[in-house]
C-alpha cells in the first residue's frame, strides 16, 4: 500500500465547525495511507491555541496560503468515511442552498459524540423479552411490588423485546425491577432486532383492512420504491394515514432496505413508536433532543451499519447516514417545528425532498392540513396527491360551530353557552378537550390604578404570570422574577391579571366542575421526564374528564372519548402583521378539530370568537381546508408572496440601538451595488419585537419572483457581508425560505 512521505505537499481541506465561510487547508499527517484518506472521515488539527475536530472535504495538491505557514493535521479519528458520497453531495447542497458555513453544516449532521471527537464503538446494549412465563402471568399475583408489576405491565403491553434505552426514557428506575424479574424467570435476556429479516418474521401483528383510497395510495407509493418520487398524502384527521405508513414500511423492509421517519414533535414520538414496535419484528432507532448523547449516536451508527431497520426522529435526525435506504416519511409535513430556527436554518422537508432525490428513493408527505406551498407543488406536478378524504373505519367527521361571544358574560374565558355545552358531554361520561394556545396563569399583570403594566425589562414583551410557582417570567428570554402584591409605580392600586392562559382556565375549571378530574397539558406542566406519557395513558384510560391545553395537543393525538372540542380563543390568531398567520390558524383549527370524535362516537368543535363572519372562519366551516387554501394561494399569488416568490431574511441584533441599522444600511449599499434584475430589498426595518433578551432587532427582507436569481445575489453578499467592519460590532443570520418574519 502506497504511504505518503513527508515530502510530498498533500493538503487535506478541512471543514471546522466555526461561523466562518470558507474550508481550512492543513498538511497532511506524515506516513499515511492513501488508501485510507477519503471525505468524510474525522480529523484532530490545531486551531489558533486550541484543537478542533474537522472533517475532510478533499485531498489538494495546492494551497493559496504558504506550504510553510500551513500547519499539520494532528490525528486522524476514522479509517473509513462515516458519511456516504450522496450524504457528503446533500452537506454540499445544504451549505450552498442555506448560504451557511459548511463546517457548521457538517458539524450539524453528527450527533454530539461524534462531533466531539469520541470513540464510534457501539456499547451493545441488553434487549428483555417476556419468558412464555412472563405473558401468562397475571400481574395483580405481583401487586405487592408495584415497580415490578409496573414494568411487567410494560413488557407485557409491548410484548416485543425493550432495549435499555427504552427503558431508561420509559422510566429510570427499572434496573432493579428487571433484575427481579429476571429471577423469577418472568423476563429474559433477548437478542435485537436486525434489518434484513426474512418476510415472516418482520410483521409482528396483521394489517388492518383499508378502504380503497387508503390502498390506492399505498399501492402508489409501493409502485415507486427503488426510484425518486415525492408523494403528498393529504388526509382528513382521522383517515388512516398511519395505516397506510406501516403497509408502505412493510414493503420497504420486505425488500431489505431502511426507514426514515420524521415527526415534528418529540410528544408524537412515542405512541407512533408504540404502534410500530406493535406490527413490525425489526430493530426501530430513536433520535430526539430528550436522548442522552450517547443514545442518539447509537441510533446514528446503527442506522449508518446498517444494524438496524428503522429511524423515528425529529428534524436534526435527517442527516442520519443510511446504509440501505428506502423511503423517507415526513408526519405532519405542513409544521413549522420541521423548519430550524437558529444556527443552521433549513427545513427539512425541503431537505428530504432533496435528499431522496440524490438517494433516488421516494419522499412521502403527510398532513391533513398540507403547507400551502407543497399544494402548489401538486399544482405545478413536482409532487403527486394521494387524497383520503374520509375517517378510517365508522369514524365521521366533527361538527365545526362558531359561537358569537360579543357582548356575552365570560367566566376567565368561558361562556355560558359553552360551559352549558361541556355539562351535557360529561353528563354522557365523553371527555371534553379545551385548547388555549397561551400558557401561564395570564399574559399580563397590570395596575387597576394607575395602568402599569408589567413588561421584561430586556424584551417588548410583557411579563406573564405564572401563579403555581409564583413567579413572573418572560416566555422569549426565560428571565423571572418574584410575583410582585403592589404596584411598583403608584404603591396603592390594585394589581390585576389580564388576559387568559392555560393555569387560570385550569383553576376556573376547578371551581365549576370541582367533582371532576382535569388534566393541563402544556410546556410547563410535562416538564417532569415521563410526565406526558403518563398524563396520555390516564387520558386514553378514561381517567380524566377535561383536557386542557396548548399547540402540543394539536397534532397526532388519539383520544377516542373526547367528543366534544372548543378553542377557547380563535380571534387571536385572525390579526398578524405575518402572512403566514391565516395558514396557521386554520391549519391549528382543523388539527385541533381532528381530536374530535375518532372512535364510534361523533365530535363536535365549539369556537369562541368576536368575529362570527370572518371570511377564514366561514370558508373552514362551510367548505374545509382545501376551499381556504385554493383561496390564500390565490391571494398570495395576487400579492406575489410565496410559494410565487422567494424571501431571505437577514435579521441582526446587538446590544446598541443604532449599529443593528447602520449593519444593514451597508448591506443594501452591497446589495444595490451587486444586484441586477427583480430582487426587491425591503427595509431596514425593526423587527415585530424590536428588543429581545436585551438586544435590538432589525431585519432585512430580499425578495424575488426568481429563484436562482435571488441566491445569485445572496452567493456574492454573503462573503462580502462577513468583511463588513459593523458585522464585528452585531449578530446577524440568513434566514432563506422563512416560515415566519419575527
Amino acid at each position: 500500500m502506497s504511504k505518503l512521505q513527508s515530502g510530498n505537499a498533500l493538503i487535506f481541506r478541512v471543514a471546522i465547525a466555526v461561523p466562518i465561510y470558507r474550508l481550512f487547508d492543513y498538511l497532511a499527517p506524515d506516513n499515511i495511507e492513501l488508501a485510507k484518506i477519503k471525505p468524510g472521515i474525522r480529523l484532530e488539527v490545531p486551531f489558533g491555541k486550541a484543537k478542533k475536530i474537522g472533517f475532510l472535504v478533499e485531498c489538494v495538491q495546492h494551497s493559496d496560503i504558504d506550504i510553510g505557514k500551513l500547519k499539520r493535521v494532528e490525528r486522524i479519528l476514522d479509517e473509513t468515511p462515516l458519511l456516504s458520497a450522496k450524504d457528503l453531495a446533500l452537506l454540499h447542497w445544504a451549505s450552498g442552498y442555506y448560504h451557511y458555513p459548511l463546517g457548521e453544516v457538517f458539524s450539524a449532521a453528527f450527533p454530539v459524540a461524534l462531533r466531539q471527537g469520541k470513540s464510534v464503538v457501539i456499547q451493545t446494549e441488553k434487549h428483555y423479552a417476556l419468558t412464555e412465563l412472563g405473558r401468562a402471568v397475571d400481574t395483580e399475583q405481583i401487586k405487592r411490588s408495584p415497580k415490578q408489576k409496573s414494568v411487567l405491565e410494560k413488557f407485557q403491553a409491548h410484548s416485543n423485546p425493550l432495549s435499555e434505552a427504552e427503558l431508561s426514557a420509559w422510566n429510570q428506575n427499572w434496573r432493579t425491577s428487571v433484575k427481579q424479574l429476571l429471577d423469577k424467570q418472568l423476563l429474559q435476556l433477548a437478542a435485537a432486532g436486525v434489518a434484513g429479516k426474512n418476510v415472516e418474521s418482520i410483521i409482528k401483528s396483521d394489517a388492518l383492512h383499508c378502504n380503497p383510497q387508503q390502498q390506492a395510495a399505498i399501492d402508489a407509493v409501493c409502485e415507486s420504491l427503488g426510484q425518486f418520487g415525492v408523494f403528498l398524502l393529504e388526509g382528513v384527521t382521522g383517515s388512516g394515514k398511519t395505516e397506510v405508513y406501516m403497509q408502505i414500511i412493510r414493503a420497504v423492509l420486505e425488500r431489505g432496505q431502511q426507514v426514515l421517519v420524521l415527526l415534528p414533535e418529540i410528544t408524537l414520538t412515542p405512541q407512533l413508536e408504540d404502534r410500530f414496535r406493535q406490527r413490525f419484528n425489526v430493530s426501530i432507532a430513536i433520535s430526539h433532543s430528550k436522548l442522552t448523547d450517547r443514545q442518539r449516536a447509537c441510533s446514528w451508527l446503527t442506522m449508518q451499519r446498517g444494524e438496524c431497520s428503522m429511524l423515528l426522529g425529529t428534524r436534526s435526525a435527517l442527516f442520519t447516514p443510511l446504509k440501505n435506504p428506502g423511503l423517507i416519511i415526513l408526519d405532519e409535513e405542513h409544521d413549522a417545528s420541521f423548519k430550524q430556527q437558529e444556527g443552521f436554518r433549513f427545513s427539512a422537508r425541503d431537505v428530504a425532498v432533496v435528499r431522496a432525490k440524490l438517494l433516488n428513493i421516494p419522499v412521502l408527505l403527510g398532513s391533513a392540513t398540507p403547507a400551502l406551498e407543497s399544494l402548489q407543488n401538486v399544482e405545478n406536478k413536482r409532487y403527486r396527491l394521494l387524497h383520503l378524504p374520509e375517517r378510517a373505519g365508522i369514524a365521521t367527521a366533527p361538527v365545526l360551530q362558531l359561537l358569537d361571544i360579543r357582548n356575552k358574560r365570560m367566566l376567565e374565558g368561558l361562556s355560558e353557552a359553552l360551559v352549558a355545552e361541556m355539562r351535557k358531554t360529561l353528563d354522557k361520561n365523553e371527555q371534553v378537550l379545551l385548547f388555549l394556545n397561551r400558557r401561564g396563569f395570564a399574559p399580563t399583570l397590570i395596575c387597576h390604578g394607575c395602568g402599569w403594566v408589567a413588561r421584561c425589562q430586556r424584551c417588548d414583551a410583557n411579563l406573564v404570570i405564572h401563579y403555581e410557582v409564583g413567579a413572573l417570567r418572560c416566555h422569549h428570554c426565560g428571565q423571572e422574577q418574584r410575583l410582585i402584591k403592589q404596584c411598583p409605580a403608584c404603591k396603592t392600586g390594585e394589581l390585576t391579571p389580564l388576559g387568559l392562559g392555560t393555569e387560570r382556565v385550569e383553576k376556573v375549571l376547578a371551581e365549576l366542575f370541582p367533582d371532576k378530574t382535569i388534566v393541563r397539558l402544556d410546556r410547563d406542566s410535562t416538564q417532569r421526564k415521563g410526565s406526558l406519557e403518563n398524563y396520555l395513558q390516564r387520558i386514553n384510560q378514561g381517567e380524566v374528564d377535561i383536557i386542557l391545553g396548548t399547540q402540543m395537543l394539536a397534532k397526532g393525538h388519539h383520544f377516542p372519548n373526547v367528543t366534544l372540542v372548543a378553542i377557547l380563543d380563535v380571534d387571536s390568531g385572525l390579526f398578524s402583521i405575518d402572512f403566514h398567520a391565516p395558514e396557521k390558524l386554520a391549519q391549528m383549527i382543523v388539527q385541533v378539530s381532528g381530536r374530535a370524535g375518532r372512535a364510534e362516537k361523533p365530535g363536535r368543535v365549539i369556537m369562541q370568537t368576536r368575529q362570527p363572519e370572518h371570511p377564514l372562519l366561514t370558508t373552514l366551516i362551510a367548505q374545509g381546508y382545501s376551499s381556504f387554501a385554493k383561496t390564500a394561494l390565490a391571494e398570495r399569488k395576487e400579492a406575489s408572496l410565496p410559494p410565487f416568490s422567494y424571501q431571505a431574511l437577514l435579521r441582526v441584533q446587538a446590544t446598541d440601538a443604532e449599529m443593528p441599522k447602520l449593519f444593514l444600511h451597508a448591506v443594501v449599499e452591497l446589495a444595490q451595488e451587486h444586484g441586477k434584475g427583480r430582487t426587491l430589498i425591503l427595509g431596514p426595518v425593526a423587527a415585530p419585537m424590536a428588543r429581545r433578551a436585551g438586544l435590538y432587532r432589525y431585519q432585512l427582507l430580499f425578495q424575488s419572483s426568481n429563484r436562482p436569481e435571488l441566491h445569485a445575489l445572496l452567493d456574492v453578499l454573503m462573503p462580502k457581508i462577513e468583511k463588513l467592519k459593523q458585522a464585528k460590532k452585531v449578530r446577524w443570520s440568513l434566514d432563506v425560505d422563512p416560515v415566519d418574519l419575527y
